[in-house]
């Protein structure tokens, strides 16, 4: 049995810029990292014992003589182009966070599969092999309406900023001092909008919009080199400056598609602003999923704790290795 374990990301600014449909015309850039909840992923050769061929199991369970019939998309794209072998498998899938949740499980997901597929058949990728393959399966394969940032984000691990352009994509660590780190990770926290979400009507409409949203997305992307100054910055790093840069990208990314907020995130929204929070956004393509709150300092933190009661949330480390083979 071979196990693969992805970590999944908060992305903190520059989404939208990262769709090939912008970059290729504008460049872009997003800030992200990951953290310490995955994705996990087990394969194993399937006995000839069993009258199936196929057994997947998700949060559905298929059982299958032919990979035809099989219907999870990904599953289905990644066997059918990789899997050259007579072999029936088991795969199984678990994950720290539920999906549709804004937390780049999707990618996640095929990123996994893609590095036990191959390490099945004992082939060694590298991360930037790994990066084009799960861009190539969920864009050109599945037609997924996406950005790239989640697909780097999972395979590389940390805390990252990518440039986009036509001809050349760059992930780089960002240089945050440990101090201004631990202050950032200590004051942030992410709770649950209590709705669960498919992405692909959103960023579909989110592409559809893209000639309206050229004027915000310059805007996003202002304020994504801004924050990378302010991280990167020992002197001018001030956790307010990265509460307020939050805001102003929330406001526009919920202006990129009207499907990206409704009033019950907008309700989540202002109840942390009102009760600790300095800053925050929802995270992913938008319409639920999590919602990123950073306040100021620990008093500030546990105020808000202790308001949201039975509401879901929860603390988080960065990740620092990205996808592997267990």
């Amino acid at each position: 049995m071979i196990i693969c374990k992805t970590p999944l990301r908060i992305s903190l600014f520059g989404g939208g810029t990262d769709f090939p449909i912008w970059f290729k015309k504008n460049k872009g850039m997003t800030i992200s990292f990951t953290i310490n909840k995955y994705c996990y992923l087990s394969m194993r050769t399937l006995p000839d014992l069993f009258p199936f061929k196929y057994r997947l199991r998700y949060f559905v369970n298929e059982t299958t003589n032919n990979l035809s019939q099989i219907k999870h998309p990904s599953i289905k794209a990644i066997l059918k182009k990789y899997h050259k072998s007579p072999s029936g498998l088991e795969i199984v899938h678990s994950s720290d966070i539920p999906g549709l949740s804004g937390l780049g499980s999707s990618s996640a997901f095929t990123v996994s599969m893609l590095n036990l597929i191959h390490r099945y058949h004992n082939i060694s990728l590298n991360k930037k092999q790994l990066v084009n393959k799960c861009i190539e399966i969920e864009h050109n394969i599945l037609k997924e309406s996406s950005g790239y940032q989640d697909q780097y984000a999972c395979t590389y691990g940390g805390f990252n900023f990518i440039n986009y352009n036509k001809n050349k994509i760059n992930i780089n660590s960002l240089k945050i001092n440990k101090k201004n780190l631990k202050n950032l990770i200590s004051n942030s926290i992410l709770v649950y909008s209590g709705i669960q979400r498919k992405s692909e009507i959103i960023e579909k409409d989110k592409i559809k919009n893209m000639n309206d949203n050229n004027r915000k997305l310059h805007k996003i992307l202002e304020i994504t080199n801004e924050a990378k100054s302010i991280f990167e910055s020992n002197l001018n790093y001030n956790i307010r400056s990265i509460g307020n840069l939050l805001n102003e990208s929330w406001k526009y990314k919920r202006e990129l598609s009207k499907f990206v907020s409704n009033s019950k995130i907008d309700q989540l929204y202002n109840f942390g602003l009102e009760n600790g929070a300095i800053g925050g956004k929802l995270l992913g393509a938008g319409g639920g999923g999590y919602i990123l709150f950073l306040t100021d300092n620990e008093k500030n933190q546990k105020k808000l704790i202790k308001k949201l009661d039975k509401k879901v949330y929860f603390k988080f480390s960065i990740d620092q290795m990205g996808t592997q083979i267990l």
